[in-house]
């Protein structure tokens, strides 16, 4: 399988995306706990389908520790007793904020306040910011059909740099 179209033959295409990663980078550095951001970047890529983002981040995750058995429930955490109650809210407020076309509401008031017991100002925005990012990544994925399974560890760093 090959995508639709190859986003760095674009010159508009390639400029918006490095824009974005470059956004995307200052999260990385907030104090949203890296575990949790890999977290919400699978959970929405799930929701979304994409499987370009989630050859990407579910390698990264466990390249950097993180545990399969965590990773195979990531789709169920609601009912996994493996996360924790702050990565449960987390968790919470991304599916919520990604699933706005199904009429939902948005996130809840709820769903925000249990959040805010567990993370601070600065770490929400990085979270809403941390969302948003990856639900746009996901779209431009998906609308491309960027095929999944052939992501080596790392890989993305040398696009951080260029």
């Amino acid at each position: 399988m090959e995508a639709r179209l190859n986003m760095f033959a674009s010159p508009s295409a390639t400029a918006f995306v490095k824009r974005l990663v470059g956004a995307s980078m200052t999260l990385t550095e907030s104090s949203l706990p890296a575990a949790t951001q890999e977290l919400v970047k699978i959970r929405a890529s799930q929701i979304n389908g994409c499987s370009g983002c989630l050859d990407m981040h579910t390698k990264e995750a466990a390249a950097a520790g993180e545990t399969p058995l965590r990773l195979n429930l990531i789709a169920a955490w609601r009912e996994a007793t493996v996360f924790t109650e702050a990565e449960r809210a987390a968790l919470e407020v991304t599916e919520q904020g990604t699933r706005l076309a199904d009429g939902a509401g948005g996130v809840t008031d709820e769903a925000w306040a249990n959040a805010a017991k567990h993370y601070d100002e600065d770490q929400l925005g990085a979270l809403v910011s941390l969302i948003a990012a990856i639900n746009a990544f996901n779209r431009l994925n998906v609308i491309v059909q960027q095929p999944g399974g052939a992501y080596e560890v790392g890989q993305a760093a040398a696009f951080h740099e260029s």
